[in-house]
């Protein structure tokens, strides 16, 4: 990677937690007892891309709001320990640090949450990193942060505020369940002119309301809202639409050990390769990769003695 290809600083803002991840092999038995390999891990969408945007040596802070508990000690020094700009983390002493209970298996992982500080983020703490970053070239925004009523408006504001002042914006449209709650129009409509949306089909098909979409189908509808619209597949790879046309790319093959934050690697290897001037065909492969390797990892962070070269 050149010196050029990392000077492209990105915001992310939106969700920093703690992740009790739980892998089991076999089905739950409810009421009963399931073998399981547990682990405590850093998570939140929002953190776990920028920790994958560092690995890959791009400039990025990372816009959230942690507890001032141990736990926020902890998710802040393994972010920063990754490269991961924490300087616009505000610390809440009334509320704790965000944590999810994640029961994973090879292709599958459900979630339970407590959002916790999370919600608390504000359009102030939107303003004072944009304020001390004018080197920002780009925004993404977890889309927890807008699912959420009580950090909505710093959302809103994070997109608006962005594009006024001439940053490019993604939003990765978070989860199926919480979109069907909102309405998926009503979502579009918070989002309508972002540079980027991403979402796996299940939440693209949420956002449509339309349960029996196909990829290609629904990836083209969606970049009538977005600049450019990115349908994540998992096994099956990506398809994206936009006013290039559109493109499909094929899942990287690698044996699946937890897919728990793969999409967030996948939106950090799509973006940086884009602010790296690459094509789209070629960002949706550089994405691909990246989901690839993190369902080789337990949790959703990036190995921290991987090298950022390949890029």
């Amino acid at each position: 990677m050149t010196e050029a290809r990392v000077r492209r600083r990105v915001l992310v803002v939106g969700d920093i937690v703690t992740d009790i991840l739980a892998v089991h092999t076999g089905r739950l038995a409810v009421g009963s007892d399931t073998a399981a390999s547990i682990s405590l891990t850093g998570g939140g969408s929002a953190a776990n891309t920028a920790a994958w945007l560092a690995a890959l040596g791009v400039p990025v802070e990372l816009v959230a709001v942690a507890g001032t508990d141990m736990a926020g000690d902890d998710r802040l020094a393994e972010l920063a320990a990754s490269g991961v700009g924490c300087t616009h983390v505000r610390r809440a002493p009334d509320a704790p640090t965000g944590s999810v209970i994640v029961l994973a298996q090879a292709t599958e992982r459900t979630m339970l949450c407590d959002r916790g500080a999370n919600l608390l983020l504000e359009p102030s703490d939107v303003d004072a990193a944009l304020e001390a970053a004018p080197d920002a070239v780009h925004l993404h925004l977890s889309g927890y942060t807008l699912l959420d009523p009580g950090s909505r408006p710093g959302g809103q504001h994070a997109l608006s505020e962005a594009a006024a002042r001439g940053l490019t914006t993604s939003v990765d449209a978070a989860s199926a369940a919480p979109l069907r709650r909102v309405g998926g129009a009503t979502f579009l409509d918070w989002v309508r002119g972002v540079d980027v949306l991403l979402a796996n089909l299940d939440e693209a098909r949420a956002l449509l309301e339309d349960p029996d979409g196909e990829p290609a189908g629904v990836a083209r509808r969606l970049a009538r809202i977005a600049g450019e619209a990115v349908v994540k597949l998992g096994a099956r790879g990506a398809v994206s639409a936009g006013p290039h046309g559109s493109f499909s790319v094929a899942a990287e093959p690698i044996a699946v050990v937890d897919p728990t934050g793969a999409g967030d690697a996948f939106a950090a290897g799509l973006l940086a390769s884009r602010l790296a001037g690459d094509d789209i065909e070629a960002s949706l492969r550089t994405g691909a990769r990246l989901g690839a390797e993190a369902v080789s990892l337990l949790g959703g962070r990036p190995d921290a003695r991987r090298s950022a070269s390949w890029l």
